[in-house]
């Protein structure tokens, strides 16, 4: 610095985008590691689920919400579990394979068919453990209004910039459908 410790005008502008610099680095690694520790604990939760009871954590999510009540429907579904109905399809036709879920009649219309835990769902239900997303959603409701619009916001600028907006998102770490696929 110039001018007996004074900055110059050009000095203090380079000092200010250097210190913008620094601070959006700092950011950036404060989000990234926040989306690490998201990612691992996930993953880890998934671990655990399919050690304990050979589902994976998507699959075990959808029986605790359909431990609270059956659904009317997979739109129904799709909305409790936060996903798109093409995702939590592919999820429940997986569950029916395994026969721990099933589609019934509905008492009121016949016409309509209602997804229901098995036997065989709720024991497994019983001796799993509790699934990391719904500790998250319980942690994102339990924001304010405005942090919780920040974070959405934030996220989804996030997935627009890497192109990922076009497809519905699947349930956390479950595997899509494969092609040429047949929902049961």
């Amino acid at each position: 610095m110039e001018n007996g410790g004074t900055a110059t005008r050009g000095q203090g502008i380079i000092l200010f985008r250097m210190a913008s610099q620094t601070t959006a680095r700092t950011d950036v690694a404060a989000a990234v590691d926040a989306l690490r520790r998201l990612v691992q604990e996930l993953r880890a939760s998934s671990v655990a689920a399919e050690r304990r009871g050979g589902l994976s954590g998507a699959q075990l999510f959808v029986l605790e919400q359909l431990a609270e009540a059956p659904a009317a429907s997979l739109n129904e579904l799709a909305a409790r579990t936060l996903t798109h109905q093409s995702s939590v399809s592919v999820v429940v036709s997986r569950l029916v394979k395994r026969g721990l879920v099933e589609r019934v009649a509905d008492s009121t219309d016949a016409r309509r068919r209602v997804i229901e835990l098995t036997t065989a769902g709720r024991a497994i239900l019983r001796s799993a453990p509790a699934t990391f997303q719904a500790k998250l959603i319980g942690a994102l409701e339990g924001l304010s209004a405005a942090d919780r619009r920040m974070v959405a916001r934030g996220l989804r600028l996030v997935v627009q910039r890497l192109g990922l907006g076009e497809r519905p998102a699947p349930l956390f770490l479950e595997s899509p459908r494969s092609p040429g696929a047949v929902d049961v």
